[in-house]
Order: structure tokens, then C-alpha cells, then sequence
């Protein structure tokens, strides 16, 4: 059985990059453009992993991981935030990961990193 992945990001584009990507790797693909549409699916469909975007409009990433850990049926999934949030800064890998930790997320996904470092960091997590 494929492993389900819900994808959360207000760009549609990099939506269907990734919906496409990680289909052709095996993964069953479910996409939401916002947090609040994103807990509707998670509750309905279980995913076993929620890459999360962290810069959305209505409901961001960290309010929606919020309401993720206080759900008793969503605490315990797996939830990974997507970021570009300090790129150009020289610490940004240890910041976005203190940040994805503090906030209760299982780790980030940089949006530029390369497509296949991504797709292999996410076939570890499982």
C-alpha cells in the first residue's frame, strides 16, 4: 500500500511539481492551498506524512501545526514544514530547524532545495 502524502501550499504550482514528483516515486498524493482545508483532509484521510507550508494567507503553517497537536485524532502525525524562510542567512539551516522543532513539526523540506535531495529526504522519513 502506497504511502499518503498531503501536501499543503498556497502555490498551486509547486503543488502539481511535488504532487507529480513524489506519484512517479510510488506515493499517494493529496493537496490542500490552505491550513484550514488542510485539517479537514487530514481528519478524513490520515495522511502519513503532511508537508506543510509555513507562509500561507487565512491560516499559516505554525497555526495550523498548532491546531494539529491539540487535536487528540491529528497530534501524532507526522508533520513536515516547507520553507524558504531564511535563505540567505548563514545560519538558516539551524534556525529553520529550531523553529520546525519549537513548533512541534517532525523537520523542514527547503521549497529550492534540489527536487531529488527532496524526494530522498522524504522517502527517509519513512
Amino acid at each position: 500500500m502506497a504511502k499518503k502524502i498531503l501536501i499543503v501550499d498556497d502555490d498551486a504550482d509547486f503543488r502539481e511539481i511535488f504532487r507529480t514528483k513524489l506519484q512517479e516515486n510510488g506515493f499517494e498524493i493529496l493537496t490542500a492551498d490552505d491550513g484550514a482545508s488542510a485539517l479537514e483532509i487530514m481528519k478524513k484521510e490520515k495522511p502519513d506524512l503532511t508537508l506543510l507550508d509555513v507562509e500561507m494567507p487565512k491560516l499559516n503553517g505554525a497555526e495550523c501545526l498548532e491546531l494539529i497537536r491539540k487535536d487528540p485524532e491529528l497530534k501524532d502525525r507526522k508533520v513536515v514544514f516547507l520553507t524558504n524562510l531564511g535563505e540567505t542567512q548563514k545560519s538558516a539551516a539551524w534556525s529553520d530547524q529550531k523553529f520546525a522543532r519549537e513548533a512541534g513539526a517532525f523537520d523542514f523540506i527547503r521549497k529550492s532545495d534540489d527536487l531529488d535531495v527532496t524526494l530522498n529526504r522524504i522517502i527517509d522519513l519513512f
